[in-house]
C-alpha cells in the first residue's frame, strides 16, 4: 500500500514536470516567433507618435517651457504665468515675492498652484523626450534605418529644449544609416563632421569629407553638390579646378531652377534675402567706418532697417501708421501697405515683384490683406466686374478717368495673384482681365503678365508669341527685369545667344535675381567648354559660370534653407537657438554661402575690445575659437566682402589665429591686406591703418609721405572719417617736424605749396577748354538748362541709350509716373508724410500761429545751397543768445552780491556810530491814501 502510493506521487510530480516543460517550450515558441522587424516598426511608430505631440507644442512653448494651467477653476480666467505681456509679467515678479507675508493668500496659492503645475508639466514633456529617445535607439538596435536618421536628426538639431543636443549620437547615427543605406543626406552630413571636427566628435579629416561629399553629391544631395563645388573653386583640400567646379554647381543650379520653373506661371516666390549680422549693427566696424554702411551701400534695404532699430522704430508701429491712414481713405498709404503685406517684406528688392524682399524686415506674408487694400483701390476706377470676364475688354478712358493713380498698379498686383494662385482660387482669365485693366493705363507688370498668358496659353490654350513678344516689350520699356528676361528666353531658344545675352545682362542691371543669372551661366559654360576656345577665354567664362551659378543654387532654397532657420532660431534669443543657429550658419558656410561665413565669423570674433590684453580684459581670447574665425573671414574676404579683408588683416595684426611667427612677418601680411582692400577705393578705415603703419614704419618702411597721402585718401573716401584724419594729420605734422628738426629727412615740408602738382586733366573739366582750345563754351552743341546735371554713378555699355529712352519716354507720361512711383524707402517715405503732418498741423494750429508759422518757414523756400548756411546761422544765433542770457545771468548776480554787501557796511557804520538801524522804505503808494485814512474808502471800487 505504501509503495502504491509512492509510485503514484512519482507518476504525479512526472505528469507536472511534463507539463511545465510544455509550458516553457510553448513560451519559448512565442519569444521566437516575435518578428525584430516588426518590433522596430512598432517602436519606431510610437517614438514618432510621441514626438509629434511634443513637436506641436507652440513656439514659445517649444523654446522656453511654459506652464499650462492647472485644473482649478480660477485658472481658466486667470492669464499664464510664462505667457506673454505685462500681466504674466507681474505674475513672474510676484513669484519672486510669494514667500512676503503682506501678499494675500489666494495670490500665494495661485502663484503656487502655477508653480507645481508648470515643474509637472515640463517633468511629463521631459519624461516623453525621454521615451522617444528610447525607442529610436531601441528602433534602430533592431535594424530600423528610418530610426536611425531620426535619431539622427533630432540628436544633431533638437526640435526643443526637452531634447538634449548630442552630436556624438547623431555622427553614430548617420553614420551607421550612410553604410547601410547609402543615404545621400546622411552623406553629406558625414561629410561635414570630417569637414569641421564639429565638437570634436571626429577629428578634421578633409580626404573623408571629400569622399562623403563625393558620394552625397553623386547621390543629387544640392546641399553636397554646392559644398563640392565651392571647395574645388576655393581649393579647400584638393587642388583649385574650375571646370569641376563649374561641374558641380551647374547640377546645383540645375535643381534649384527645376524646383523654380515647377511652380505657378512666372516661377516660384524666391525666398527672403538672407542679412547679415554685422549690417544689422552698421557693418562690422559699426556705422560709418564700415564699407557695408558707407557710399552707395548706405541705401541698401538692410541698413535702412538697421537705421531704423536704431532710432527705435519697429515694424509694429509702423504697420500702424500705414493702417491708420490706409483706413481712413488715403490711396498712397493702402497701396503701400498692399505691397508690404505681398511680398513678406517692409522693403522690396530692386527689380519688380518677382525680384521678392528683404530678409531683414520680414514681416508675415498676408496675401488676403493686400488683395483687401489693392481691390479696395481698383474698385475707385473699376467699381464693378462684367459678368462675363471672358468677354473682350472694354476701355474705361472714355468713363473719364483722367489719371487712374495707382488704380493700375495695383490692378497688376491683382492678376498676379489670380495668375498665380495666391490668397484667391488660381483663375488665369480673371488674371487676364485684371492684367488688361492695368495694361491699358501702361502697367508694366500687367503688360508682363499678359505677356506670360498669350506666350504659355494659360486662357482656353490660346497661344500667341507676337502678342506676348509685344507685352514683354512694352513692359521692358519701361525697365521692368523679368519682362527683360522674359525677351531673352525667347531670343535664347531660338538659339540668338548674342541678343539672348544683351537682354539678359540688362535685365541684371535692373535687379533680376535668379533666372537672368542662370541663364547667363549657361551661355558662358558652352563657352567655356567650347574647344576653339583660347584657354584665357574659357578660364574667364569659366569663372562667370561658376560666380553665376553658385548664385542661382544659393538663392534657390526652398526645401533646405539652412540661413532663414538659422535667422528664426538666432532671433529667439536662447542659448540654445544661439547654439543652434551657429550650427546651421557652419554647415552653410561650407556650403560657401558667403552671408553665413561673415555671421559665423561676426558671432565667433574675438577681437572685440580694445582691453583685450591688458589686466582689464573680462576674457582672455582663445585661439581655437579665433582659428576658426579667421578662417571664416578668409572665406568671406574671397567672395568680395571689403570689411571681412580689412577683418582679416586686423587678426594677422593682433596675432589672433595665426601660426606662430615674429611680429615683423605679421606685420607685413597685416599690411598686405590692408592694401589689398585699400586697392578697392572703398575702406576708408584700411586707408588709415595703412598711413598709420607707415607713419610708424610697422610692417611697411616708415615713409611720412605715403602716410600723409592714405589719410588723405581716407577723408576723401569717407567724409565722416574727418576727426580721426584731422587728428592723424597734425600728429603726424608734429611728428614729421620733430624728425626733421632732429636732422632726420624726407620729413614733410610745411612750406612747399604743392597744391597744383599732381592735378589731372580729367579732374578739372575747366582747364580742360584752354588746353583743347575750346573759346566757344557751347561749342556748336546745345548748352544744358540751368540746373542740370551730368549722371557720375556707375555706367554700362547701353545706358546713354536706356536714359535717352527714359527722358523721352518721361515727358510722356510724367503725370502717371509721379501717380505711380515706387518709393525706394517705404520708411523714410512714411517718417516724411508723418513730418508733413506735424507742420502742417503746427503751422496753422491754434495754439501758437506766429511761432507756428516762423517754423513752418524753416522747411520752405530752401535750395539745396542755402539749407545748410540757414541751418548754421539758425545755430549761432541760438548760440549768441544763450551766451548773452548768461552774461546777463553774470552781471545780475554780481551786481545782487555788489548792493547786499553795500548795505551790510552800512549797517556796520550805523551800529557803530550807535544809530538805529534803517527801516525798510515803505512803498510808493502814489495818489492812493495812507493806511488808515477815512479816505480809502472812496477808493473801494478800484480795489
Amino acid at each position: 500500500m505504501r509503495q502504491a502510493r509512492l509510485a503514484t506521487c512519482c507518476l504525479v510530480a512526472l505528469a507536472a514536470l511534463a507539463g511545465a516543460n510544455d509550458v516553457s517550450g510553448q513560451r519559448g515558441e512565442a519569444v521566437e516567433a516575435i518578428d525584430p522587424a516588426v518590433e522596430a516598426s512598432r517602436a519606431y511608430k510610437q517614438a514618432m507618435s510621441t514626438l509629434s505631440t511634443l513637436t506641436a507644442l507652440p513656439p514659445m512653448q517649444s523654446e522656453e517651457p511654459s506652464h499650462h494651467a492647472s485644473g482649478y477653476p480660477l485658472s481658466s480666467f486667470l492669464p499664464s504665468i510664462q505667457g506673454q505681456g505685462p500681466i504674466a509679467s507681474a505674475m513672474r515678479i510676484l513669484v519672486k515675492l510669494k514667500n512676503h507675508n503682506w501678499l494675500p493668500a489666494f495670490v500665494t496659492d495661485y502663484l503656487g498652484r502655477e508653480l507645481s503645475s508648470g515643474r509637472k508639466r515640463e517633468e511629463e514633456f521631459r519624461g516623453k523626450a525621454v521615451k522617444v529617445i528610447d525607442l529610436l535607439q531601441h528602433a534602430a538596435e533592431l535594424g530600423s534605418t528610418d530610426a536611425m536618421y531620426t535619431l539622427g536628426q533630432i540628436s544633431l538639431f533638437p526640435p526643443n529644449t526637452y531634447f538634449p543636443a548630442d552630436p556624438t549620437t547623431a555622427y553614430e547615427a548617420f553614420d551607421t544609416h550612410a553604410q547601410l543605406t547609402g543615404n545621400a543626406s546622411s552623406q553629406a552630413l558625414v561629410g561635414f563632421f570630417h569637414s569641421t571636427g564639429y565638437h570634436s566628435v571626429v577629428p578634421v579629416d578633409q580626404a573623408k569629407a571629400q569622399l562623403y561629399l563625393t558620394f552625397a553629391a553623386h547621390g543629387n544631395h544640392k546641399g553636397a553638390q554646392m559644398a563640392l563645388g565651392y571647395r574645388y573653386w576655393s581649393g579647400i583640400g584638393v587642388a583649385e579646378n574650375c571646370m569641376a567646379a563649374l561641374d558641380w554647381y551647374e547640377d546645383a543650379a540645375e535643381q534649384a531652377m527645376a524646383k523654380f520653373l515647377a511652380g505657378p506661371p512666372g516661377g516660384r516666390t524666391l525666398p527672403l534675402l538672407p542679412p547679415r549680422l554685422s549690417d544689422l549693427v552698421g557693418g562690422v566696424y559699426g556705422p560709418g567706418a564700415s564699407v557695408a554702411s558707407t557710399g552707395l551701400n548706405a541705401g541698401r534695404a538692410v541698413i535702412k532697417t538697421a537705421n531704423a532699430r536704431a532710432a527705435g522704430e519697429t515694424w509694429e508701429d509702423l504697420l500702424e501708421y500705414y493702417l491708420f491712414n490706409a483706413d481712413r481713405g488715403e490711396i498712397d498709404f493702402a497701396y503701400r501697405l498692399g505691397k508690404i503685406f505681398y511680398q513678406g517684406s517692409i522693403y522690396g528688392a530692386p527689380g519688380g515683384i518677382a525680384s521678392g524682399g528683404d530678409g531683414a524686415s520680414a514681416i508675415p506674408r498676408d496675401f488676403h490683406r493686400a488683395r483687401y487694400y489693392f481691390l479696395r483701390i481698383a474698385r475707385q476706377v473699376w467699381p464693378r466686374d462684367p459678368a462675363n470676364p471672358r468677354q473682350p475688354h472694354v476701355s474705361s478712358k472714355e468713363e473719364g478717368h483722367a489719371s487712374v493713380g495707382y488704380a493700375a498698379p495695383a490692378a497688376g498686383y491683382l492678376g498676379r495673384m489670380y495668375l498665380r494662385g495666391e490668397g484667391v482660387k488660381q483663375d488665369p482669365v480673371i488674371a487676364k482681365m485684371w492684367f488688361e485693366r492695368g495694361a491699358e493705363y501702361g502697367d508694366k507688370e500687367s503688360h508682363n503678365g499678359l505677356g506670360i498668358i498669350w506666350r504659355d496659353g494659360l486662357v482656353d490654350g490660346k497661344r500667341d508669341l507676337k502678342k506676348a513678344m509685344g507685352h514683354f516689350a512694352a513692359a521692358a520699356t519701361q525697365e521692368l527685369a523679368e519682362a527683360q528676361v522674359n525677351i531673352g528666353k525667347y531670343h535664347y531658344e531660338r538659339g540668338d545667344l548674342k541678343l539672348a545675352t544683351a537682354y539678359f545682362e540688362t535685365a541684371l542691371r535692373q535687379g533680376s535675381p535668379f533666372e537672368a543669372y542662370y541663364y547667363l551661366a549657361d551661355i558662358q559654360a558652352r563657352q567655356a567648354r567650347a574647344s576653339m576656345i583660347p584657354p584665357e577665354i574659357a578660364g574667364s567664362s569659366c569663372a562667370i559660370a561658376v560666380s553665376f551659378y553658385k548664385l542661382v543654387s544659393e538663392r534657390g532654397t526652398w526645401d533646405d534653407n539652412l540661413l532663414k532657420e538659422a535667422d528664426d532660431t538666432w532671433n529667439l534669443g536662447t542659448e540654445r537657438g544661439s547654439e543652434m543657429a551657429m550650427l546651421r550658419w557652419w554647415i552653410a558656410a561650407e556650403r560657401g554661402y558667403e552671408v553665413a561665413q561673415n555671421n559665423l565669423a561676426f558671432v565667433l570674433d574675438q577681437d572685440k575690445s580694445i582691453l583685450k590684453f591688458t589686466r582689464f580684459a573680462p576674457y582672455s581670447p582663445s585661439n581655437d575659437t579665433a582659428r576658426l574665425a579667421l578662417t571664416q573671414w578668409i572665406r568671406s574676404a574671397a567672395q568680395r566682402n571689403v570689411d571681412a579683408l580689412v577683418k582679416v588683416g586686423d587678426y594677422y595684426y593682433h596675432g589672433l589665429g595665426v601660426p606662430d611667427e615674429p611680429e615683423s612677418v605679421r606685420w607685413e601680411k597685416a599690411a598686405g591686406y590692408y592694401q589689398s582692400a585699400a586697392d578697392t577705393q572703398m575702406s576708408a578705415l584700411a586707408m588709415w591703418n595703412l598711413g598709420w603703419m607707415y607713419e610708424n614704419g610697422i610692417g611697411v618702411p616708415q615713409d611720412f609721405h605715403l602716410a600723409k597721402r592714405h589719410y588723405d585718401l581716407a577723408y576723401e573716401t569717407n567724409s565722416e572719417a574727418y576727426l580721426p584724419v584731422l587728428l592723424s594729420l597734425i600728429k603726424l605734422h608734429a611728428r614729421s617736424l620733430w624728425h626733421t628738426l632732429m636732422g632726420g629727412e624726407n620729413g614733410i615740408s610745411f612750406w612747399d605749396d604743392d597744391g597744383d602738382e599732381g592735378r589731372s586733366y580729367y579732374d578739372h573739366p575747366d582747364a580742360r577748354g584752354e588746353i583743347d582750345g575750346a573759346t566757344d563754351q557751347n561749342g556748336g552743341q546745345p548748352a544744358l538748362e540751368d540746373g542740370e546735371e551730368f549722371d557720375d554713378g556707375p555706367w554700362y555699355m547701353g545706358k546713354a541709350r536706356d536714359e535717352f529712352n527714359r527722358r523721352k519716354r518721361g515727358g510722356r507720361d510724367a503725370d502717371r509716373d509721379r501717380a505711380v512711383r515706387e518709393e525706394e524707402d517705404p520708411v523714410q517715405w512714411a517718417r516724411e508724410r508723418r513730418q508733413a503732418e506735424a507742420d502742417r498741423d503746427g503751422d496753422f494750429g491754434p495754439e501758437d500761429y506766429f511761432d507756428a508759422a516762423l517754423r513752418g518757414n524753416r522747411y520752405r523756400d530752401r535750395d539745396e545751397d542755402g539749407a545748410g548756411a540757414e541751418d548754421v546761422d539758425e545755430f549761432a544765433e541760438t548760440m549768441l543768445l544763450v551766451v548773452l542770457c548768461l552774461l546777463v545771468s553774470v552781471l545780475l548776480y554780481v551786481r545782487g552780491r555788489w548792493v547786499e554787501r553795500l548795505r551790510q557796511e552800512e549797517e556796520q557804520r550805523r551800529q557803530a556810530n550807535g544809530q538805529p538801524p534803517q527801516r525798510a522804505p515803505q512803498p510808493e503808494r502814489g495818489v492812493f491814501p495812507p493806511p488808515g485814512d477815512p479816505a480809502q474808502d472812496e477808493w473801494a471800487v478800484l480795489r
